[in-house]
């Protein structure tokens, strides 16, 4: 499962404003908002999924749960 911090770490990790992750995961800004942990309802598993997608596509790797919390890094080039 993906964590609304772990989608704000790897947004600012990239350098990239919510409208520009929209864009990528064709949702709309208030939907990654909402993915984010911001605003109700909560986003859908679908959307957090484009999200997540997108922002692997742009070049961040998504850690699992290891004993020292769920995080994200840069993919290596």
């Amino acid at each position: 499962m993906t964590s609304p911090d772990q989608l704000r770490a790897a947004r600012a990790l990239l350098g990239l404003s919510q409208p520009d992750v929209a864009a990528a995961a064709n949702v709309s800004s208030m939907t990654v908002k909402r993915a984010e942990g911001s605003g109700t309802p909560v986003a859908s598993t679908k959307a957090v999924n484009a999200i997540r997608a997108a922002l692997e596509a742009a070049g961040v790797e998504f850690i699992p749960e290891n004993g020292g919390g769920a995080g994200v890094r840069l993919r290596k080039q």
